[in-house]
């Protein structure tokens, strides 16, 4: 009995550059893979149009009933995140039922913000999620705005005069002392159940992408040309498409963006989620389930 290809999908963000990366240069054979925003990816996966996806990790929380986790494998940092930023007209200490505009492309950052806000300065903001622009970055109807992504990178290099710039993962790591994931990669269970050998060479592919990059070397006798390293390379490969310069991605990918599940981020993942429940962001509490993968 044959299968259709797997349905992957890819977050369509720089942090996950070294994986983008591969995707490109040959380990998508097989796949069908689908690039995306990260609640695009939530909704498509939810809803059975794909069958393994980079998520938000909030998402996970919200559908783990029908979910499970690749194992070992995430989207995190240890303090700033760079790319998770929130844009204000004021400073962040006075904010209180003032109105903030969240994107559109993003749900964990949806829940952070929220339990920031509140945990840390006492604030209860009106909150209103729409598509928002790095060239107009706080409309004159709110106060400040929410950015994820290659839009917040770009607003972390080039902060807007007049206003100020607070970035998520400092300050997470400011209120709780921990480590923060947000985003996981998840497989519907039927299909881990189905198919659980392409279960396996799925998460090996996205676990290659990432130590590759992280131990600056191809796996086997393989090396890039051009005299370049492996980093060098893959990090090269989207500065044609994307306005940003080589040492700002050299900077932001492994030393500030990482992607090693262990058990600090777990730590961190779960204090997320017990946070959020606190807060009813999410009807109960996860629990953490793993697709069962042979490395």
């Amino acid at each position: 009995m044959s299968f259709p290809m797997p349905r992957v999908g890819h977050i369509n963000f720089l942090n996950v550059l070294p994986l983008t990366y591969c995707y490109e240069n040959g380990s998508a054979e097989g796949l069908n893979i689908s690039q995306a925003v990260p609640s695009v990816l939530n909704s498509d996966l939810n809803a059975g149009r794909l069958d393994v996806a980079g998520i938000s990790s909030i998402a996970y929380a919200r559908q783990a009933e029908n979910l499970l986790l690749l194992p070992k494998v995430c989207v995190c940092s240890d303090g700033p995140v760079q790319s998770i930023l929130l844009v204000s007209k004021k400073p962040i200490e006075a904010l209180r039922h003032d109105k903030i505009i969240l994107t559109a492309k993003s749900a964990t950052s949806h829940c952070l913000l929220k339990i920031i806000l509140r945990g840390a300065y006492g604030a209860i903001p009106n909150y209103f999620v729409r598509n928002i622009t790095p060239d107009d970055p706080v409309p004159s109807d709110a106060t400040a705005s929410l950015f994820i992504g290659d839009d917040a990178l770009w607003l972390y290099h080039h902060p807007p005069a007049g206003l100020y710039i607070y970035d998520l993962g400092q300050e997470w790591k400011n209120l709780t002392g921990q480590k923060m994931v947000y985003a996981l990669w998840a497989v519907r269970r039927e299909f881990a159940q189905s198919r659980p050998q392409e279960v396996t060479d799925i998460c090996q592919r996205i676990h290659s992408a990432f130590k590759s990059f992280v131990r600056n070397a191809l796996p086997g006798p393989a090396r890039p040309a051009g005299g370049l390293s492996y980093r060098e390379t893959v990090i090269r490969s989207a500065l044609q498409e994307r306005r940003f310069t080589y040492d700002q991605l050299a900077d932001y990918l492994g030393p500030v963006v990482r992607w090693e599940l262990d058990e600090d981020y777990l730590n961190g993942l779960n204090t997320f989620f017990t946070m959020a429940h606190e807060m009813n962001l999410i009807d109960h509490m996860p629990q953490l389930q793993f697709a069962e993968v042979d490395f």
